[in-house]
């Protein structure tokens, strides 16, 4: 079974070992319809095609005067009511069918995304794969209604006429015969020639997307570096290939023959049956309904081009869909592992990590924290500072060594259970764009009005709140974009202050924050910080030097370890990350905590 960082119990399992088979898995689900939408065209055309022999039957009566001319015109009118509520039945049974298919696979590739690593979230342009959730998804409702009911009634509607000229003279399907066999070859042909074109276009389409995904996500950098003529023409240069694509697709459209094999069968045949009739072998009541039922093929012949594109714009939706949700993750759920409530010791034993086959970020790095201690991680900037951190709760997997918590490997734990369990606030905050109540109350959806109110006002945030005309029920925009840096920051730490978490990660995350502010939260964090486990990463000495313990790093190795007075001495790495400051901060004796 595939890993995931995410799964549904008694989820519905689709067999994903190939294009088709992950199709028909999500189809046959719904087995009645299937059933209805095969059985419903068979009626149809059957009923359908029994026009031209009833008309036949028509024009034999009128011609020897036997027979009525009411019965017949009556079965022609059932004939035609019975075909037409057949069709309806077929579409509402396909159109149902494909509107199942389209919701079972958005869900279905929506968990999968969830259930996926960090590593692959960030290999992946977030415009394609919000193509492939729309447009092609989209494609494989096209797919099942028209394209699958056109397939049958292309199917139906040759071999139906076929059985019926048989059964009136087979000395007559000597044409119609000769034209399906080279239909057919001529079919494949124009399908061999159009898929690779409609794969391109899927493709160039999440690429466009992409690009458009990009410019509007970073508006803001664009404007502020007048590059919109720039982003222009990137985008217009992407749409004109997709244009391109669509315009070869066109010119293969342009040399589908089967329509011109129809008509020079179609010629033949009624040739043919006069040729027979001359013989004595038919009558002109069958010479009409030949000819009749001749016309039928004309639609199968017709739709085929249509149906082709519509199946092969499914199949390479269906590819790219497939592709993202077998994609390999690194990090599984691991149910059955470790659970239990946090103490919050941390011990790295002999940890390295590097990104795929690249450099090592990080590279043996050994210490240990006990419960409730503040460790400070300093570095310079590349150092490995946040992938260290991001290692604690498995966002990315340690490639040697291990990391303990409690004593057990982070490895061994359910995932669940670790991470509901630690909070990481990083200075690139992330709020949805929902209310102030649901961004604070994100990882507790069930948290009480006086809850969220709490851990608000724990991180200086409940005054700002309540200055909005619709208090924590504010609407913030995408990404909070109607706050300001340290409302955003104060946000996402009051969703860590009512998380209550055993392992606190501060990333940077007082950088947007005035100084005043900054001492009021500083007093709120240092209030949760109590029995909890804190990393803190920061550049900011007044925070550093209260810390129980501090690790420098510098080009992913652990090159100073100890509090601020002894680093101060021994460790050169540690003066020459605040060499920068000129100021003489006053001992450390001297100030007291905040």
């Amino acid at each position: 079974m595939q890993q995931s960082e995410f799964t549904v119990e008694d989820a519905y399992q689709y067999n994903q070992r190939g294009v088709f088979r992950w199709l028909w898995s999500h189809i046959s689900r719904y087995r009645l319809l299937v059933i209805a939408s095969v059985l419903f065209p068979v009626l149809d055309l059957g009923l359908y095609a029994m026009v031209p022999v009833f008309t036949g039957r028509a024009v034999d009566t009128v011609i020897t005067g036997e027979g009525s001319l009411w019965r017949a015109t009556l079965l022609v009118w059932a004939a035609m009511v019975g075909s037409g509520l057949s069709f309806w039945s077929t579409s509402l049974a396909t159109e149902t069918i494909a509107q199942h298919l389209a919701v079972d696979t958005r869900e279905e590739l929506y968990r999968s995304l969830l259930g996926k690593s960090q590593i692959f979230h960030d290999r992946q342009r977030v415009g394609d794969i919000m193509a492939r959730a729309t447009e092609d998804v989209f494609q494989l409702n096209l797919f099942v209604s028209p394209g699958l009911r056109f397939v049958t009634d292309t199917i139906l509607g040759i071999v139906v006429p076929l059985l019926y000229i048989g059964l009136i003279s087979p000395s007559l399907l000597l044409v119609p015969v000769i034209f399906v066999f080279t239909y057919i070859i001529s079919v494949r042909r124009y399908a061999s020639r159009l898929l690779p074109v409609i794969r391109n276009q899927r493709n160039q389409y999440g690429k466009m997307n992409s690009v458009l995904e990009e410019s509007i996500s970073g508006i803001e950098v664009v404007k502020a570096s007048t590059q919109e003529w720039f982003e222009r023409i990137r985008f217009g240069r992407n749409a004109r290939w997709f244009r391109d694509l669509f315009v070869r697709q066109g010119q293969i459209e342009a040399r589908y023959l089967p329509l011109l094999l129809f008509g020079i069968a179609l010629g033949f045949t009624f040739l043919h049956s006069l040729w027979l009739w001359q013989q004595g072998v038919i009558g002109l009541a069958e010479i009409v309904a030949v000819m009749g039922l001749m016309n039928i093929l004309k639609f199968p012949t017709f739709i085929s081009i249509f149906s082709i594109t519509l199946l092969q714009g499914g199949i390479a939706g269906a590819e790219r869909i497939l592709h993202i949700i077998t994609a390999d993750t690194d990090i599984d759920q691991n149910i059955e592992g470790h659970q239990a409530k946090i103490e919050g010791k941390l011990t790295f034993k002999d940890v390295t990590f590097h990104f795929g086959d690249g450099k090592p970020v990080l590279q043996s790095i050994d210490f240990t924290i006990e419960p409730g201690q503040t460790v400070a991680i300093v570095g310079q900037t590349g150092s490995g500072k946040s992938t260290l951190t991001q290692l604690v709760n498995r966002t990315y997997d340690v490639t040697e060594g291990s990391i303990l918590v409690d004593g057990v490997d982070v490895r061994d734990w359910n995932i669940a259970s670790l991470r509901s369990q630690i909070a990481n606030i990083e200075q690139d905050i992330f709020l949805f764009s929902r209310s102030i109540r649901e961004n604070i109350a994100f990882g507790m959806p069930d948290a009480t009005t006086e809850m969220i109110e709490q851990a608000a006002q724990d991180a200086q945030a409940h005054n700002f709140i309540s200055s909005f005309g619709e208090g924590y029920d504010t609407e913030i925009g995408d990404r909070g974009v109607m706050l300001s840096g340290g409302q955003r920051q104060r946000i996402a730490l009051a969703r860590a202050f009512l998380a209550n978490p055993r392992i606190l990660i501060l990333d940077d995350s007082t950088s947007a924050i005035d100084s005043a502010t900054e001492d009021e939260i500083q007093k709120a964090i240092g209030r949760i910080q109590e029995g909890r486990t804190t990393l803190l990463i920061t550049h900011r000495l007044s925070q550093i030097r209260w810390a129980d313990l501090i690790v420098v790093l510098d080009s992913g190795k652990v090159v100073g370890i100890g509090t601020h007075e002894d680093l101060l001495r021994t460790s050169p790495h540690y003066r020459r990350i605040f060499a920068r400051y000129e100021i003489e901060l006053p001992p450390l004796e001297e100030l007291t905590p905040a």
